[in-house]
């Protein structure tokens, strides 16, 4: 049986240890092999564990410390060079301050993250979301036979 496998860390300026472990707790009860990188991950980090596990089906960063956005500037090189090109989901306390503005989260979506999580309860779900098969595109039909002498 295939092993749906992701790697997990948090974001380079980020210590925070606790959340990281539970999630990947949870993930590994739920049948996933988790490589999980621990705190203060880079993107470079994250892309070389990529390389060793191209099968990962995800990049699970999260941060706490609000400052999600400077940590992942890397992330569109990495992305335009081909080293993540799997999706990258990002959750947790993403932005400074007690006020939080979809700015904050649109700016993430124009550095190359495919997805932010507001909850780590939305994590399972997100995941199997990527791993559902996409529906073949619609059959369009083929268009009618022009009767002989019609034009």
């Amino acid at each position: 049986m295939h092993r749906r496998t992701v790697i997990l860390g948090v974001a380079a300026s980020d210590s925070h240890a606790v959340a990281n472990q539970l999630i990947a707790h949870t993930l590994r009860a739920r049948g996933f092999q988790v490589i999980n990188l621990g705190t203060c991950t880079t993107v470079d980090e994250f892309a070389a564990a990529h390389r060793v596990h191209p099968d990962a089906e995800a990049v699970l960063i999260g941060s706490l410390n609000g400052h999600a956005y400077e940590d992942l500037l890397d992330l569109p090189e990495a992305r335009a060079r081909g080293l993540l090109d799997c999706p990258v989901l990002v959750g947790g306390n993403l932005s400074v301050g007690s006020r939080k503005q979809s700015a904050d989260i649109e700016r993430l979506y124009a550095i190359g993250v495919h997805r932010v999580l507001n909850d780590a309860s939305e994590l399972p779900a997100a995941l199997d979301e990527l791993a559902a098969p996409t529906p073949a595109p619609a059959a369009t039909p083929a268009p009618a036979p022009t009767p002989a002498g019609a034009s």
